[in-house]
């Protein structure tokens, strides 16, 4: 994989006239996983849009490339394979059906052995209606086996999960690290990740001891673990 970066620069986001975070940078480098967190209300799916490109910001700007995303669309888009908090799956299509729409590009062989890779050996022609939660959600994530594209932004990747998944699911973020890929997710789950390039960005407002708020970033090293609390 090619070793670029995406650059988050000063952004700032509005909802329903509500500031959820402001003057929020980072960067997250081709080897590395991001954790985005926060509180429930904090902003963390909204950023997960903007860095999409499916929704703006207030001000800011997101780089790909050295070049806003807004103004290479196609590139960008090229580049990523995002999937959301809900998985997007067509209720009346078997997972092998979704998996060939959502992966176009795949062979049906292909699909099948990603839908076993996940745990879905026995389902790929069962109606999704049928599946539980957390089978649709393996269903939606069998996409990261197909899609060779460098950044993977994911909303609550592990939702819905057992534990086999989730081990499963933690080594393949690590392995797309290692291979040179950008892993930038939002979780309530604890990451057993060791190993891999690792930071945290929090969207939580932080509070110094006499009460006043912290607005500005604290110095990162994305090369080791670490914090950083924006708000």
């Amino acid at each position: 994989m090619n070793h670029h970066s995406l650059e988050i620069r000063e952004l700032e986001s509005v909802r329903d006239h509500t500031l959820l975070f402001s003057m929020l940078s980072f960067k997250a480098e081709a080897g590395t996983i991001t954790q985005i967190g926060g509180e429930n209300g904090s902003g963390k799916t909204s950023l997960l849009r903007i860095l999409t490109g499916l929704a703006p910001a207030e001000s800011g700007e997101v780089l790909w490339k050295g070049k806003s995303i807004q103004k290479g669309r196609a590139d960008y888009a090229a580049a990523l394979t995002f999937i959301g908090h809900l998985p997007g799956i067509k209720a009346p299509l078997t997972p092998l059906e979704n998996l060939s729409w959502l992966a176009p590009a795949s062979s049906q062989s292909d699909c099948i052995d990603a839908l076993a890779k996940v745990g879905l050996r026995g389902y790929e022609e069962s109606p999704c209606y049928r599946l539980s939660a957390g089978q649709k959600r393996r269903a939606a994530l069998a996409r990261l086996y197909l899609e060779k594209r460098q950044i993977w932004i994911l909303d609550e990747p592990f939702t819905a999960i057992d534990k086999a998944g989730v081990e499963k699911l933690e080594a393949l973020l690590v392995k797309h690290a290692e291979q040179g890929g950008i892993v930038i997710l939002t979780t309530h789950h604890e990451l057993n990740i060791g190993g891999a390039n690792y930071q945290q960005i929090s969207l939580d407002r932080s509070l110094k001891h006499d009460g006043s708020e912290i607005r500005g970033p604290e110095n990162h090293n994305p090369e080791n673990q670490g914090s950083t609390n924006y708000g």
